[in-house]
């Protein structure tokens, strides 16, 4: 793998978990709404 392939895939792989982590926050920003990450884990609710 060449090293400009190597930075696009890991530029590519920090935005994809930078996108979710600002779905998460959102969901969590939600009047009464319980954010749920990938593996089921939900904010506990005050």
């Amino acid at each position: 793998m060449t090293p400009v392939r190597a930075a696009l895939l890991s530029f590519a792989m920090l935005a994809a978990i930078v996108i979710g982590g600002i779905g998460i926050y959102a969901a969590d920003a939600a009047n009464g709404h319980a954010a749920v990450d990938g593996y089921g884990v939900t904010a506990s609710l005050r």
